[in-house]
């Protein structure tokens, strides 16, 4: 039987959400240990002069504890 636990985080990128979504993950890798899945709830940018100057994303990451 395993027991699984989620956590919301928050991460952003200047390139894109796709980037934003990898840099959460690889931070939250070096921490947690068993990541078993994410779940994205939300993006948004920052806009700065009418231009996108950051890409954040929302998510659920899942680990599975020992």
């Amino acid at each position: 039987m395993s027991v699984a636990k989620t956590i919301e985080i928050i991460a952003s990128s200047k390139k894109s959400f796709d980037d934003a979504m990898r840099n959460g993950l690889k931070t939250a890798g070096k921490t947690l240990k068993n990541v078993s899945g994410a779940w994205i709830q939300d993006q948004d940018v920052v806009v700065s002069s009418g231009r996108i100057t950051e890409y954040r994303v929302r998510m659920r990451v899942t680990f599975v504890l020992e």
